[in-house]
């Protein structure tokens, strides 16, 4: 099964976090690549080594980058 990759900000529920390129934990995530895949979002942050994964339930919000919506979709030239 391959993941869908899309861009966007993930925001967590208060008491969930992931780590930062400059390794805090943090509850708000900008500029990420993210996949839902059954029950967990995967999240990949820039300058971060691995995929990091939360539970569904952990996340308030996800904000999806109008262009990488149209990228996906085949309506923006590169």
């Amino acid at each position: 099964m391959s993941r869908e990759w899309r861009r966007g900000t993930i925001e967590l529920d208060t008491a969930y976090t992931v780590f930062s390129a400059d390794g805090r934990r943090v509850s708000r995530a900008t500029g990420v690549d993210f996949a839902i895949e059954g029950g967990f979002v995967n999240i990949r942050v820039p300058g971060v080594p691995r995929v990091q994964v939360v539970s569904a339930p952990a996340v308030r919000l996800i904000t999806v980058e109008a262009e990488a919506e149209a990228e996906a979709d085949g309506e923006v030239e590169a």
